[in-house]
């Protein structure tokens, strides 16, 4: 099994992935499936880091794995007024809900509880299978995540929305 516990500073080119939802990218300690194989990885990493889609680990025996974003089924809110969006994120954040901001809109991981508040509070919930990328906060220990941290990256995101509503 290859063990990976050292997060390179600068994204690589690699042959060999895994794709996490981001529950487990949150984690210190787990094992994983490389995309390529059945061939399994050990990750060790510092506790209070987020992996972010396009990070790259390296084993103990030289081999590089880019982390890749799993779809996952999100609730997304749009809206013009940033005012509103300021307001939902509030009242999401009270709730400590992990936010994906973006230009109109913000996402979070579905859950039909946190639904039906954003729809009494006025808003329209839609729903989406895609990456999540929350926030990571303005006390999270290693890089951040810029909304865009490349124009590759935004559109690869959006490739994968696949929309649609629920009545």
């Amino acid at each position: 099994m290859l063990k990976a516990n050292h997060r390179l500073e600068t994204p690589i080119k690699t042959e060999l992935s895994i794709t996490l939802p981001f529950d487990l990218r949150q984690k210190s300690r787990l094992r994983a499936k490389l995309d390529q194989s059945d061939s399994e990885v050990s990750i060790i990493l510092d506790r209070g880091h987020v992996l972010r889609h396009g990070d790259c680990l390296q084993t103990e025996s030289g081999e590089v794995i880019s982390i890749h974003a799993a779809d996952e089924s999100l609730s997304v809110v749009t809206s013009s007024s940033l005012q509103s969006l300021a307001r939902l994120a509030y009242h999401l954040g009270n709730r400590h809900v992990p936010l994906q901001v973006g230009d109109g809109w913000v996402r979070y991981q579905h859950d039909h509880v946190l639904d039906d508040m954003v729809r009494q509070l006025g808003f329209l919930v839609t729903f989406v299978m895609a990456p999540f990328e929350p926030e990571a906060g303005a006390y999270a220990a290693g890089h951040g995540h810029s909304q865009e941290t490349s124009s590759e990256h935004h559109q690869n995101m959006h490739q994968h929305d696949h929309h649609h509503e629920h009545a």
